[in-house]
């Protein structure tokens, strides 16, 4: 503990004989730190806003698409070619299946929406089922949205988000009003309320059609069809699954030992999905914190070189007075992790006030995760030994007659 307390001594003491040459090796440390702290604090808010978005469709709702692509991959389409389209039959076959409450169909489009000389581009039009408000979350409310008899016979009604009725509209109830879709005429009979979105999603103009007039009149990319499923009550969604995937096999008539061709994907495979996606990307922030960390260990290395040459009397007078090699090197290592140390606790302050910043700035829940900092200080003190062994090594291998004739 004394050569522990020594070590620091000495180090805080280098630190104040030269500060510019420290600060140099703090700055490197404390950046890669920072950066660390950010990212993790980044990637943890992200993962936790995924999670409740999730959460929001209901715990027991899956999903079947024509072809899911977990994490990060390179496909040129043609394996999603080869299969066969997701069709509303299929979608209606699934839905009379005894173990489902309700199939909602899925598809999106981009398209302008009219009212009187104000025209609007690029809308997210969204054709759904009637039960969407199911597994979307938030609530239709002045008005109410679609029903089933609605969907079926391709009625032109329309349930808008506020934003969409607050450029289209401004002060006007937009109930009741007729808006052009993609050129055609639909009345508005609801406004949709959605449950707080990370990606600021709900911020965007956004209108929701019955699926069966969404395939009526827009015109739209065919493959973009999957669907949303919810078991009913007491059935497992394991046990619903197996009677979709039997379901879908009978209707596509595969034999035993085809392959299927469709997808079908619960929350955790989703959510695996998107942690193997932020994941690559924490590990690509990592490497280049530890371009930082490097410049630091390189700032260790010269000034702990610097420290061994102007202490190389001190060195012998030591090892004259009975110092052995391992102390030598114990307190320049000491002395490396103090300075490194002093750059990893800059830079978790750094990383802290920034995550209160990008927390208050943005729709991001971030947060610190306690890992982050032990491997922070870690990663900073790890820098400071490994980079600082050399010059440790150097002042422990001085022969004592040399460093006491040393000018």
């Amino acid at each position: 503990m004394t050569a522990l307390l020594e070590g620091v001594a000495i180090a805080l003491s280098s630190v104040r004989a030269n500060k510019a040459r420290a600060a140099l090796t703090i700055l490197g440390v404390a950046i890669g730190v920072t950066v660390v702290m950010v990212i993790a604090s980044i990637v943890r808010g992200i993962n936790s806003g995924v999670i409740e978005i999730v959460e929001q469709l209901g715990p027991r709702t899956f999903f079947v698409f024509q072809e899911f692509q977990a994490g990060i991959v390179v496909d040129d389409g043609s394996e999603r070619r080869r299969r066969p389209q997701l069709t509303e039959e299929e979608a209606d076959w699934i839905a009379r299946v005894p173990s489902i409450a309700f199939v909602v169909k899925n598809e999106f489009a981009a398209r302008s929406v009219e009212f009187g000389s104000r025209t609007l581009s690029d809308v997210g039009v969204l054709g759904r089922g009637s039960a969407w408000v199911s597994v979307s979350g938030g609530d239709v409310f002045p008005g109410r949205s679609f029903t089933v008899l609605e969907d079926e016979a391709s009625d032109r009604v329309a349930v808008i988000n506020k934003k969409l009725a607050d450029e289209l509209f401004g002060q006007r109830s937009p109930l009741g009003q007729r808006i052009k879709i993609a050129g055609v005429p639909h009345e508005v009979i609801g406004i949709y309320n959605p449950p707080p979105d990370l990606f600021g999603q709900g911020n965007q103009p956004q209108a929701v059609i019955p699926h069966g007039t969404f395939a009526k009149y827009v015109r739209y990319f065919r493959q973009s069809i999957d669907f949303m499923v919810a078991p009913i009550p007491g059935v497992s969604v394991a046990d619903a699954i197996e009677d979709v995937i039997a379901a879908m096999r009978g209707i596509r008539k595969l034999r035993p030992g085809d392959e299927n061709n469709f997808d079908v994907v619960t929350q955790d495979k989703l959510l695996d999905s998107w942690n193997q996606v932020t994941g690559m990307f924490f590990v690509v922030m990592i490497a280049l914190s530890g371009v930082a960390l490097m410049v630091g260990g390189v700032g260790v290395v010269a000034i702990m070189m610097i420290s061994v040459t102007e202490r190389t009397r001190e060195i012998g007078v030591r090892k004259a007075l009975g110092a052995r090699r391992r102390e030598i090197l114990w307190q320049f290592l000491v002395e490396a992790a103090t300075l490194t140390l002093i750059g990893g606790a800059l830079g978790l302050i750094a990383g802290g006030v920034l995550t209160i910043l990008v927390k208050a700035a943005t729709p991001l829940p971030a947060a610190v995760p306690l890992w982050s900092i032990a491997a922070a200080l870690g990663a900073a003190v790890f820098t400071g030994v490994g980079f600082g062994m050399y010059p440790a090594a150097r002042a422990a291998r001085l022969n004592p007659v040399d460093a006491l004739r040393y000018e």
